[in-house]
Order: C-alpha cells, then sequence, then structure tokens
C-alpha cells in the first residue's frame, strides 16, 4: 500500500488497486470528518499498458496503479 508520492502500491493486491483505492478514500473521508475539516484532491491519468494512475493528496500522496481489466464492467 502505497503512503508517499515515492512509493507506489503493488497491483498484486488480492482485490486490486480500484478496491484499494476506495477503502483508502472511504478511510481518508472519516478521518476528515472527525478532524472537521480536510481537502483533499483526486488525479487520474492514463499511463503505459493502459494502467491508470491514481493519486489522492491528502496531506500526502498515495498513488496506485489501476490494471484497465480492474475497471472493466
Amino acid at each position: 500500500m502505497a503512503e508517499n508520492a515515492s512509493q507506489v502500491a503493488e497491483p498484486s493486491q488480492r482485490e486490486g488497486q480500484a478496491h484499494e483505492a476506495l477503502r483508502r478514500i472511504e478511510a481518508l473521508v472519516i478521518d476528515g470528518l472527525r478532524h472537521g475539516h480536510f481537502e483533499y484532491t483526486l488525479a487520474c491519468e492514463i499511463g503505459s499498458g493502459g494502467k491508470r494512475q491514481l493519486v489522492i493528496r491528502a496531506g500526502k500522496s498515495h498513488k496506485f496503479l489501476i490494471a484497465p481489466e480492474e475497471i472493466q464492467r
């Protein structure tokens, strides 16, 4: 799991990086609500092999590489 901008979460997570990113977003929002204030940004770009690089900026950056097959419906 990524903890800062220099680390990228490994795609070997059992449920995939998309699920891990959603869990991280949920945890950040709950934590922000407890504190009473927060500001987050989400950015996404398509990288090599069609992988999406999702970056959550919330004091520190959390990066997730999401394989195209994870987002197919």
